[in-house]
């Protein structure tokens, strides 16, 4: 994943004419290197990054071929691309986990379970999901997803029935109990849609933005406070989810385990692709802003004031990140992160 995204700052750099000093994985100690069209390739110790370093990246240069010596939109899409090539990523694993299934879901009702309480509430079959509290529906990931965050006490539902928008509101649903959190308990079926190559595409595509909102609407979720950080998860955290999905999966099969594994790396893509679009310093979203004020100033910002804002923004980064570290080590020996 960190490989794809350097690559895709590194060959966008390179057909914009940017000199690229090192495209690295790893960080730390050199391990090896070789040389080619002025670009050194380097495989270092530690396997925890990687990076594509550009002349004039970090400061001015002179060099024609420098960084900060090509025009703005160019910088642009060098800095963007390698979000969207974790994207891509997360798009391409969709579609291998979507390919092997042989019809995908709708957000439309088929039928009911016994004593539905969405039934009860009013609606049809052949009602289709619009909204969940406000969260647009455009897929069945969307629908679980809203569903999955909602208060099983009282949710605001929007569905259309036929030409008309009904909105039905503080629905009751059923739930359950995991670890003292409710969750709603579905208990309705969607319509199923039929599996060829334009459905496959479609429906991958879908559930990617689906994934990217997802992503997003969490980060604005830390932000205000409706999650905390017992709900993240760093290196050490994932490396645990990862082992629990392989053990759950193989109970089934190999091919199971597999998936879940790919599943887990479609999720952590995308959201490495959505968070480095973050407006932070440090982040290729922070370059971003600078490129846009830039653009819009058409003068750019002085290189001593733009390190100082990313030096210590990488700083609150790192610190950050360490926090949700302890927080994983809590959750593996206590059995509750920092957050309780």
């Amino acid at each position: 994943m960190i490989f794809i995204h350097e690559f895709g700052h590194f060959f966008t750099a390179k057909l914009a004419g940017v000199r690229v000093n090192e495209f690295a994985m790893g960080m730390g100690p050199l391990l090896c290197h070789f040389e080619k069209g002025g670009t050194q390739y380097s495989l270092r110790l530690f396997p925890i990054g990687g990076f594509c370093a550009m002349e004039g990246e970090d400061e001015d240069s002179a060099d024609e071929q420098a960084f900060n010596n090509k025009p703005v939109w160019k910088r642009i899409l060098v800095v963007v691309m390698g979000a969207v090539m974790n994207i891509l990523l997360g798009l391409v694993l969709m579609m291998v986990l979507l390919g092997q299934q042989p019809v995908f879901n709708s957000t439309t009702i088929a039928q009911f379970t016994p004593n539905s309480a969405l039934q009860a509430a009013g609606l049809k079959t052949g009602d289709t999901f619009v909204s969940v509290d406000q969260y647009r529906i455009y897929g069945d990931k969307d629908l679980t997803f809203a569903l999955a965050t909602a208060n099983p006490k009282a949710v605001d539902i929007e569905i259309r029935r036929g030409k008309k928008l009904v909105r039905f509101n503080d629905v009751k649903f059923h739930s359950r109990s995991v670890k003292g959190k409710n969750y709603v308990t579905l208990d309705f079926y969607v319509q199923p849609v039929l599996k060829n190559a334009g459905t496959l595409i479609a429906k991958s595509a879908q559930d990617t933005v689906s994934t990217v909102r997802m992503v997003w609407y969490s980060l604005i979720g830390l932000l205000t406070g409706k999650y905390g950080i017992n709900d993240m998860a760093g290196p050490i955290g994932m490396a645990d989810v990862v082992g629990q999905a392989v053990t759950e999966g193989l109970k089934q099969n190999f091919i199971a385990g597999l998936n879940n594994v790919i599943y887990i790396m479609m999720m952590v893509t995308v959201n490495l692709g959505v968070f480095n679009l973050v407006p932070f310093p440090a982040l290729d979203g922070g370059k971003l802003l600078f490129l846009i004020v830039e653009a819009v100033r058409r003068k750019p910002i002085q290189a001593k004031y733009q390190g100082a804002v990313e030096a210590a923004g990488f700083c609150i980064l790192i610190g950050f990140m360490l926090l949700v570290c302890y927080s994983d080590i809590l959750r593996l020996v206590t059995g509750k992160g920092l957050g309780g």
